[in-house]
């Protein structure tokens, strides 16, 4: 009976407080995990594509990159977690923990808890091969694959870092950046200045009060003498949480306005509407599933001109998104700018073509 008494008085202490939930592993790119100078068996969840796959009596080793280092990272699992489908070139998202390394060659190493395949890849068919070193006259005829050796991925790290040191150099010796006109050049209204984060409002307000913090002359200026009622309205922004409706609640607010709208299937798609200009970002999720893109490419008759895109979807394909800021929309809208055009520094439109 006492037992029970103690059962009952440690179930009601249970229940008046909340559970503690176990805490998800950390996502860490491989550069990431790689640079942990002392691993401690944190639980941490690392994304990639197989590089190599090499398979013992207990023990399977993998060697898993993402882009983000020239150097993989080696997974250490038991046996019994290998797939058929686990093959050079596949992605997968591996669940396990992060532990020192016995070998000299490296400081950590994964030992995996759960090996999840997110996208096959047949070896026999995809056109780099493990422990091959193509040359770059070869990776031409594949430019949507060839960023995964190491060769490519160097050459695009080299070119961010450089970017950036260019841009900063600018910058600190007192230069002004502008986009100039290019004649080859199909971006509309800023629309291929891709920013890619994972909040649309995040970024907003960041990259606001990073302008606002580096030239507040500037916006004064405007907010004063083209827009006087636009500084209350973008601080307002600022403090204030975006609205967040469904696609279900702004068909409502557009019949109460007595609109006529045709309604169409709801899709995975979001966009971000700001006040005076109107739509900032649009983003939605992309189709990942091969046979799904391939029927309909095969119906349009696109299969031949789009095959570079089933490749990727083919080898090593994963759950993707994205979306895009239309640049000068931005502009407009936190210096309150009626016109696109006086945003541009070279704008071009019908019967202007000067430069």
């Amino acid at each position: 009976m006492l037992g029970a008494r103690c059962l009952l008085r440690a179930l009601r202490s249970c229940s008046s407080a909340p559970c503690p939930r176990p805490k998800p592993p950390a996502r860490l790119s491989v550069r990431d995990a790689l640079r942990v100078q002392s691993p401690s068996g944190e639980r941490v969840t690392v994304q990639g594509w197989v590089r190599s796959v090499r398979s013992q009596k207990e023990v399977l080793f993998l060697h898993v990159n993402d882009g983000s280092s020239l150097e993989s990272l080696q997974i250490v699992a038991d046996s019994n977690l290998e797939s058929r489908e686990l093959d050079f070139g596949c992605s997968v998202e591996i669940q396990g923990q992060l532990v020192k390394s016995p070998y000299k060659r490296q400081n950590v190493e994964l030992k995996a808890e759960k090996i999840e395949v997110v996208g096959t890849c047949d070896p026999k068919d995809f056109p780099l091969k493990y422990k091959d070193r193509p040359p770059l006259e070869y990776l031409r005829q594949f430019p949507h694959l060839r960023c995964r050796t190491n060769a490519l991925g160097s050459i695009l790290r080299v070119r961010s870092e450089a970017t950036a040191a260019i841009h900063s150099f600018f910058k600190d010796n007192g230069f002004v950046h502008i986009h100039t006109p290019i004649i080859t050049s199909n971006d509309c209204e800023g629309a291929g200045e891709l920013f890619q984060v994972e909040v649309m409002e995040g970024l907003f307000k960041s990259v606001t009060a990073m302008v606002l913090a580096s030239c507040p002359e500037d916006v004064a200026l405007c907010h004063k003498f083209i827009a006087p009622g636009q500084k209350d309205r973008l601080e307002h922004m600022l403090k204030n949480n975006f609205l967040t409706i469904s696609y279900t609640e702004a068909m409502e607010i557009l019949k109460q306005a007595s609109q006529n709208f045709t309604f169409t299937p709801e899709v995975a798609a979001v966009d971000l509407l700001v006040p005076g200009v109107g739509e900032l970002f649009g983003g939605s999720l992309r189709e990942e599933r091969y046979h799904f893109l391939e029927q309909r490419l095969a119906r349009s008759g696109l299969t031949e001109a789009y095959q570079w895109y089933l490749d990727l979807r083919r080898f090593g394909s994963v759950p993707h998104g994205g979306f895009g800021m239309g640049f000068e929309r931005y502009l407009q809208c936190i210096l309150g700018i009626d016109n696109i055009k006086d945003v541009i520094p070279f704008p071009r439109f019908t019967h202007s073509c000067i430069l």
